[in-house]
């Protein structure tokens, strides 16, 4: 069977158990999706489906290579397109369906997104340096200080922790507890925050 699905986060809210705990959730739009191409061990090298998300706005202004790739699945294109595993042996093909309900409560996934990009920021913002005193005359606020030695190497080494871009980058967060499954709305429950802002696009793919 296939192993993950494409979805959009909605929010976090909070559920109660049988218990009465509340759990923080992200909610996810997941799907329904369509399987673009099939990746094979004979052709490829691996078992894959690439799969696209279909949205409620069909995707406008396609380049015409694009549209020949999904003419050959039989499917529209579509914005969102990436690659999740397959069982092997699995006879998924183009064209088919992948909904939300091959996902159970209290699967474990692993779910990528790109995480919220905060811009162009400084070493406190962006490390956590601490920074120098606050009192007036020290003209040290919130330099970074020292960045290397002049003599020796005469060179800043790489890896320095300096001012830079923030956020906007490919974030895994590994091993999350599926809590609901809601099939009829393709909607997935997952145990506290996932990467990325509202309405951003995100992948599920089941742990192995």
């Amino acid at each position: 069977m296939v192993r993950g699905i494409l979805g959009k986060k909605i929010g976090m809210t909070q559920i109660f158990d049988d218990e009465g705990r509340a759990i923080p959730v992200t909610v996810v739009e997941a799907g329904p999706c369509v399987i673009v191409q099939r990746k094979s061990l004979e052709k490829d090298g691996y078992e894959a489906v690439q799969i696209g998300l279909v949205e409620k706005r069909p995707r406008r202004n396609v380049p015409k290579p694009i549209i020949g790739h999904f003419a050959a699945a039989g499917v529209p294109p579509t914005r969102f397109v990436a690659e999740v595993p397959v069982d092997t042996g699995d006879e998924a093909k183009p064209g088919d369906a992948v909904l939300a309900d091959i996902f159970a409560a209290d699967d474990t996934v692993h779910v990528v997104g790109k995480s919220k990009g905060r811009g162009f920021q400084g070493v406190i913002k962006r490390h956590g340096f601490g920074g120098g005193r606050a009192t007036h005359g020290s003209m040290f606020h919130r330099a970074p200080g020292s960045i290397g030695r002049s003599a020796w190497p005469s060179r800043v080494f790489p890896g320095q922790k300096m001012p830079g871009q923030t956020g906007n980058k490919r974030i895994t967060v590994k091993n999350a507890t599926v809590v609901k499954v809601d099939a009829e709305r393709n909607l997935i429950f997952l145990k506290g925050g996932v990467p990325g802002a509202r309405n951003s696009y995100i992948r599920i793919v089941k742990a192995s």
